[in-house]
C-alpha cells in the first residue's frame, strides 16, 4: 500500500508525524463527544481515529527502524494533543452553568442578561465580607466569552464559576442559528 516509502524513505517520518496529529486530535474530539453523550458523533470519529492510527502504527512496525521515526511519532502525539485542545476551544461544544456572585444589584444584571435573551435566576446570600446576589444562568460555551465581558463591565470585582452541563430542559434560551437559517425564506 505504501510502496512509495521504499523509494522515498524520508517521507515516513513526515507521514508518521502528521498521521499522529490527525489521530490524536480526533481522539480528543471523540472524548469530548462521549462526555457530552453524543452517541452518533463519537463512534464515527472513533472509526476514523483508529483507522488512521492502525495505518500509522503498521508503517512504524514495518519500516521505522530509526530514531527520527520514533521522535516523529512522539512529536505527532504531543502536537496532536495541542491541536486537539485548540480545536476544542475553537468549536466550544456544549453548554455551561455560570454561577455569578456580585455585591452590586443583581436585578440590574438580570435585566442586562434578559436583553441578551439569556435567562437567569437570582438568590441572595451572605458572602465572607458582605451580602451578595447569586445569579445562575445556562449558556452555550460559545457565548461564554461574551458573557464574561458583560460581567466584568457590570462589576469589576465580580466572582463567577463555570461548570459543564450535560443536558438542559425548559428555560429561556435563544434560538440556535444553524447553517440552514442563512438560506431560509422569511427569516
Amino acid at each position: 500500500m505504501f510502496d512509495f516509502l521504499d523509494v522515498y524513505p524520508w517521507l515516513l517520518p513526515v507521514m508518521i508525524f502528521f498521521g499522529r496529529i490527525c489521530d490524536v486530535t480526533l481522539g480528543t474530539l471523540r472524548i469530548i463527544f462521549v462526555s457530552k453523550g453524543e452517541k452518533y458523533k463519537a463512534p464515527l470519529i472513533g472509526f476514523f481515529e483508529v483507522f488512521i492510527w492502525i495505518v500509522i502504527i503498521s508503517q512504524v512496525l514495518e519500516r521505522a527502524n530509526d530514531l527520527l521515526s520514533y521522535v516523529s511519532y512522539a512529536g505527532g502525539y504531543a502536537t496532536g494533543n495541542y491541536v486537539g485542545i485548540l480545536l476544542e476551544n475553537r468549536i466550544a461544544y456544549g453548554i455551561v452553568l455560570c454561577r455569578i456572585y456580585t455585591q452590586k444589584n443583581g436585578k440590574e444584571l438580570i435585566q442586562k442578561l434578559n436583553k441578551m435573551n439569556i435567562g437567569a435566576t437570582m438568590t441572595h446570600g451572605t458572602g465572607s465580607t458582605n451580602e451578595v446576589d447569586i445569579i445562575e444562568t445556562v449558556v452555550d460555551r460559545k457565548e461564554m466569552k461574551t458573557l464574561a465581558r458583560l460581567l466584568t463591565e457590570f462589576d469589576t470585582n465580580i466572582f463567577y464559576v463555570v461548570e459543564d452541563v450535560r443536558t438542559k430542559k425548559n428555560g429561556i434560551f435563544p434560538k440556535r442559528k444553524t447553517i440552514l437559517t442563512r438560506w431560509r425564506v422569511g427569516k
